[in-house]
Formats: structure tokens, C-alpha cells, sequence
């Protein structure tokens, strides 16, 4: 089952489908080691990895087990990161929900807003009863990111990645449809 990639508009975003016009900002974010100190794979040294990141994103669309959508600021068009809704299963009504911002972004409420937008759209198209997420226990921004979104904790991943040799440990996050508070109107 193909899934329809939305685009999708808040006060300050403009959400859309990952294409090859963003290979470069994709790569700038994704070899960025400080960006990335948090997350479960070592920073990209290949640019080749930016082409595979969009077909992945392209293939996960057709093939109906996700999406993921670029994240641009309205007032000057810049990609800020990106977010998606992996692992869809329409029998379970279940995904996870992940994300990933330039340093730049950081501290803007860029990732809440690009979030809630696509679980607004989620739980109203996908008719999800559940998302999950995961974040690195060390990344206490990602954390608040997921809480202010109504996501409860709901435990710990010991020792789930291993990254450059570091061992770390990762919180599981979930949000149940009763629980959802959208917030959030389409522009």
C-alpha cells in the first residue's frame, strides 16, 4: 500500500517530501558529529549517503511504511531538518516518530512544531492509535521535544546502540490517540 506524502504548512514550517534538492543540506546535517552525538549511526563521510537517504525516503512512501518530510522555514525557505513517521502498520495502528535538526534550528520550538503537525496529520489520515519514540537518555532537548508533545516515558532500551564503540542507553517513548492533544490547525 503506497502512502501519499502530505505537505504540510504550520505558522513557521513548511513540511514536504525529502527530494534530491536537498542532498547537500542533508549531508551538512548528517556529517555533522556534534548534531549527530546523540544518535544510533556515526556521522555520513560519503555524500553518496544523502542520495540513499532520499531513495530510502521515496521507497518507504511507496512501499506504505512511512514517510518522512523535509522541514523548511516559511519566512526564507531554509532546511531546518527533517521528521518522520516510520514503522506504520495500518494492523496494529501503530508508527514511530523520529526527527533531526541543524545545530541553527536548535532552540526555536522548530522540532515541536514540525512534529506536532505531522502527528496531526498521522493520527487523523493513518487513524494511529499509537506512536513511539526513542530518544538517546543522554539528549535531554529530544526529551522535552517528545514531552511537550504529550509522549509519556515509558521506559529504558539498556545498552541498544553502539556507536563508534560508545555504549548507550535509550528511553522509549510512547502516545496513545486518548492521550493526543493536537494544538495545532492546519494554515
Amino acid at each position: 500500500m503506497s502512502l501519499s506524502t502530505p505537505t504540510l504548512q504550520t505558522a513557521r514550517l513548511r513540511l514536504r517530501a525529502v527530494t534530491s534538492v536537498d542532498a547537500d543540506a542533508l549531508f551538512a546535517l548528517h556529517s555533522n558529529a556534534y548534531v549527530l552525538r546523540y544518535w544510533d549511526s556515526p556521522p555520513w563521510s560519503d555524500r553518496a549517503r544523502a542520495a540513499h537517504f532520499i531513495a530510502a525516503s521515496e521507497q518507504m512512501a511507496t512501499e506504505g511504511s512511512g514517510v518522512r518530510l523535509a522541514m523548511d522555514r516559511l519566512s526564507d525557505g531554509t532546511f531546518v531538518g527533517w521528521c518522520s513517521l516510520t514503522r506504520w502498520n495500518p494492523e496494529y495502528r501503530s508508527a514511530s516518530l523520529g526527527y533531526c535538526l541543524g545545530e541553527a534550528a536548535w532552540g526555536n520550538g522548530y522540532a515541536t512544531e514540525g512534529a506536532r503537525a505531522l502527528l496531526h496529520w498521522a493520527f487523523g489520515t493513518l487513524d494511529l492509535n499509537r506512536v513511539q519514540a526513542e530518544a538517546d537518555t543522554r539528549n535531554a532537548a529530544s526529551a522535552r521535544v517528545l514531552e511537550k508533545l504529550g509522549f509519556l516515558r515509558e521506559g529504558t532500551l539498556r545498552e541498544d546502540c553502539i556507536v563508534n564503540g560508545e555504549v548507550s542507553d535509550s528511553w522509549v517513548y510512547g502516545l496513545l490517540r486518548r492521550d493526543w492533544q493536537p494544538s495545532y490547525e492546519p494554515a
